[in-house]
């Protein structure tokens, strides 16, 4: 499928096929052998260094390569921040640790009922508290290529000025 594809639907399915354990590691660094000369393998190839298991949705995929792509790489996906205590607050799906930034991509199925609304409000509150920025993106945010660059951006240059 990776042949036929362009990037960010590329990068997804091998983000998917990592995260659940469809395939390795090892077997992912096998597969440019697997695809040499056939067609579509060049760019095929310059995706394999862009998968990540961690993504958990083709919509986190699709908001890191935004980043990528915005020059504003996030420094780790799945970011656990935790208070003083070690006391688990929440997990960004997109981390700057740097500026304390997260970026969470909310796709429909798992945010869209009255108990995903008001857990996620819980959570953006205890991570507001613990004085981190929270940046929330949605699939149409994704359409947009300089969108979730650009309001990255802001905040961590507000960020710098606290």
């Amino acid at each position: 499928m990776i042949l036929q594809v362009d990037r960010y639907p590329a990068v997804s399915v091998l983000d998917s096929a990592l995260n659940q354990g469809r395939i390795t590691s090892e077997q992912l660094a096998l597969i440019p052998s697997l695809i040499h000369g056939r067609r579509g393998a060049v760019a095929a190839r310059a995706c394999l260094p862009e998968a990540d298991g961690r993504a958990q949705s083709p919509l986190e995929t699709r908001a890191r390569l935004r980043c990528v792509d915005g020059r504003v790489r996030p420094d780790t996906l799945q970011l656990e921040i935790r208070d003083d205590d070690g006391c688990l607050l929440g997990i960004g799906d997109l981390g700057w640790r740097g500026p304390r930034v997260i970026a969470e991509a909310d796709g429909r199925d798992a945010h869209d009922n009255p108990e995903a609304v008001f857990a996620d409000r819980r959570r953006q509150n205890r991570l507001v508290n613990a004085g981190w920025t929270v940046l929330r993106f949605t699939w149409s945010d994704t359409l947009r290529p300089d969108y979730i660059p650009w309001t990255v951006r802001q905040a961590m240059a507000a960020a710098r000025r606290r």
